[in-house]
């Protein structure tokens, strides 16, 4: 592409910078809708978020996506929270508006929206595993798309603190899995991000739910291939990611971005 003074800057804000796929999407989508703008991501230590932030402002910068570790953090740099992003209680996209810079929350529309692509999600039963920033943002979806939520983690009073807080069925123990028939089931936890490791014990897996993995690298985690072998139905994580891209793509431009464009994009960035 080429980059004139009048291209529009984006970018990711994440730490460490590691390998991020969002560039190569977010660059692909925005040459198909033939919007002048570059993705790019930026390295922050957490130090350094509120300069981040104050740097965006004066370059003008369009739209900042926020990765790990400062969705929470991020917050109290914004002019404004939407009230869906507060109540989940994480930000992972600044758009500008105007002079402000706006926080909202993505991630539970794209986790959603990557699910219903099999199923109606309304009256299951869904186990969450996890319960940080990723399993709020599923919980939150799940429960608003009219599920039966049960959140399992490695420690249950987190658990219990997150049903909570939103009204979900039921908490307990990873170890627990087998002891909550459902129709959904959904991994938030790191385990199995670049590893050969599965959060939970392969024979406790439901043989008939829908299996999600969050972790997207890599994007047949152990989790799914012991889902697989159960004869569950499997989702690869990959499918947040691009579901989410598109919805920030959506805030900004308020245009349409490919599913279909986004997916080729996240698969030629291997």
């Amino acid at each position: 592409m080429r980059i004139t003074p009048n291209t529009d800057v984006c970018g990711i804000v994440l730490h460490p910078v590691g390998h991020t796929r969002s560039p190569a999407m977010h660059n692909a989508a925005f040459a198909a809708l033939g919007i002048d703008a570059v993705y790019a991501a930026f390295d922050v230590p957490p130090e350094r978020l509120g300069d981040a932030v104050r740097g965006a402002r004066a370059l003008g910068i369009r739209q900042l996506a926020v990765s790990i570790p400062h969705k929470v953090a991020v917050m109290e740099h914004l002019d404004e929270v939407d009230a869906t992003a507060r109540q989940i209680g994480a930000v992972n996209t600044v758009t500008r508006q105007g002079d402000r810079l706006i926080g909202s929350n993505t991630d539970w529309i794209g986790a959603i929206q990557a699910l219903e692509r099999e199923r109606k999600l309304a009256g299951t039963r869904a186990v969450v595993l996890g319960a940080g920033g990723a399993a709020r943002a599923l919980v939150y979806g799940l429960v608003e798309r009219g599920a039966e939520v049960v959140i399992l983690n490695r420690t249950p009073a987190r658990a219990q603190r997150l049903a909570e807080e939103f009204s979900a069925a039921g908490y307990g123990a990873l170890s627990t899995l087998g002891d909550h028939p459902c129709d959904v089931l959904v991994n938030t936890t790191s385990v199995g991000l670049r590893s050969d490791e599965s959060p939970v014990d392969p024979a406790a897996l439901p043989k008939t739910a829908l299996v999600m993995d969050s972790v997207y690298d890599p994007i047949e985690t152990r989790l799914l291939r012991d889902a697989k072998q159960r004869g569950a139905q499997t989702l690869s994580g990959k499918w947040m990611l691009v579901y989410q891209a598109a919805e920030q793509i959506r805030l900004w431009t308020n245009r349409e971005a490919s599913v279909d464009i986004l997916s080729q994009a996240f698969d030629a960035a291997k």
